[in-house]
């Protein structure tokens, strides 16, 4: 054995062990199992969305009832807006007083959720707070009393929309997210319906044990609400890592599988950076795309009912003829949902939709006024456009957040728009042009919808150019983007 080599050997010998053992520890990259992920989807929906769905429901039933409120018995002088002796300038500034809270609270909730609360307790304290506020808004006596307790459901009511979107994150893939925040969103179409077949039935016992219909109105959805609350204090799962009703492969699995993605939940703080790229040209499109379809969604629901008594319908009709728009919708939300998910083209499906719903104000502004069921065909056009297309929007936005620790501020701003657009909608559906048929606000819900289409389709086509680049680069650790 040569001593001047035999320790240079050795070392050589140790190194390729140790080289042996390193590579016999590299575990390959497992191939995507769509069966595993399937069957933790179906387990997850089943413990999350029949909750997500009906807390939602509720909520946009309180939101959306003062829209039925407004003209409830109208013919006897025992509307809302007769009983407090409110004109409708009054109205529109209650409501815009709510909107206002609404965009003042949405950053500062998501805020609170990311960093302080578990997602149930957060959504049962908004929730059974606002539900008592609902019931005590039966027993009004002025309009500054209104006027109040409408801007403090607006500020609890805040975290609620933005907090679900982002709580969605915290359990799906972003090819799955859009169909399920349809799903739950499509509460918001089924409350209208459900509120107009309630605020009929109400409307039928106005006088009765004291209350005026609208009064009813109020008191069965606060009671509604407030029964409602146990499911999120007991039933909601805050993180998959804490679920027991996941096996630990599972809670493991549901955890990588975000991971993989770099989409998980985290209390983190977001860098400067990251909050200024959360604010650039590229998230205001998608913020502005949104606001300008949420303008179109909130004239339907404060101004469905409102729109149908203009077409001839007495008040107490002008309820139940709101229902075929908002479950249509709700139809046409979950297919446009599932094919932008599935087909990964959220832009292209939010523009045609938002199309849709631009021809049919469209169409309502050149009918005359008196083409009444011309114009209630163009109604229902309408609702195929303004609701299905919130939901991949939503969705897209927390797909392309500048990066994990902004997903839920950037959910925040895009909802933050729901009460801005929300003053908007109030101001453009004037009492005096009922005779002309609203020209002004079906004016203004097409010029939105159009502009929401054509910022869908840029927001497309962008991102298709930026995987492109990627693509051609070979930089297998360039992000991809979502289209």
């Amino acid at each position: 054995m040569d001593p001047e080599h035999g320790h240079s050997g050795s070392l050589d010998n140790e190194k390729e062990r140790v080289e042996d053992i390193q590579v016999s520890r590299v575990e390959p990259t497992p191939p995507y199992d769509a069966e595993r992920h399937r069957r933790l989807r179906r387990k997850i929906d089943l413990h999350l969305m029949p909750i997500c769905f009906w807390v939602y429901l509720v909520n946009y039933l309180d939101r959306s009832n003062i829209g039925n409120a407004k003209i409830l018995n109208s013919e006897t002088g025992d509307s809302f807006l007769q009983s407090l002796h409110m004109s409708p300038n009054g109205y529109a500034v209650t409501v815009t007083l709510f909107s206002i809270a609404y965009s003042i609270f949405d950053v500062p909730a998501n805020i609170v959720l990311k960093r302080f609360f578990r997602p149930s307790l957060w959504f049962g304290s908004l929730f059974f707070s606002w539900g008592v506020l609902t019931l005590g808004f039966g027993f009004l006596k002025t309009y500054p009393s209104a006027v109040v307790i409408r801007f403090l459901i607006g500020a609890l009511e805040a975290g609620f929309y933005p907090g679900i979107v982002y709580y969605i994150t915290f359990w799906y893939r972003q090819e799955e997210r859009s169909f399920r925040i349809a799903f739950f969103s499509a509460g918001t179409t089924l409350s209208g319906a459900f509120g107009g077949c309630l605020a009929y039935g109400v409307a039928l016992i106005n006088r009765r044990a004291g209350l005026k219909g609208w009064q009813w109105l109020f008191v069965i959805e606060g009671l509604i609400t407030i029964f409602s609350t146990a499911l999120l204090f007991f039933f909601l799962p805050d993180y998959p890592s804490t679920s027991k009703w996941l096996k630990p492969e599972e809670r493991q699995f549901a955890i990588d599988r975000l991971d993989e993605q770099q989409s998980s939940f985290t209390r983190e703080r977001a860098s400067r950076h990251e909050i200024l790229e959360a604010l650039s040209p590229r998230m205001i499109a998608h913020y502005m795309a949104f606001f300008l379809d949420v303008v179109v969604f909130s004239s339907l629901v404060y101004f469905c009912p409102t729109i149908v008594n203009g077409l001839g319908y007495t008040s107490i009709h002008a309820q139940l003829m709101t229902v075929p728009a908002w479950s249509i919708g709700f139809v046409v939300s979950l297919i446009v949902a599932y094919s932008g998910d599935k087909f990964n083209a959220r832009g292209y499906h939010a523009a045609l939709t938002a199309t849709l719903g631009g021809i049919g104000f469209l169409a309502c502004v050149i009918l005359p006024a008196h083409a009444y069921r011309a114009r209630y065909g163009c109604l229902l056009l309408a609702s195929c456009g303004a609701f299905p297309t919130l939901a991949p929007l939503a969705g897209w936005v927390t797909c392309n957040a500048p990066g994990q620790r902004t997903v839920g501020l950037c959910a925040a701003l895009n909802s933050a728009g729901v009460g801005l657009a929300s003053v908007v909608s109030v101001w453009i559906w004037r009492a005096q042009e009922a005779p002309r048929g609203f020209p002004t606000g079906n004016i203004v819900c097409a010029v939105c919808s159009f502009v929401s289409a054509l910022l869908a389709i840029g927001l497309r086509l962008h991102y298709g150019r930026l995987n492109k680049k990627t693509a051609a680069s070979g930089d297998l650790n360039a992000r991809v983007w979502v289209y």
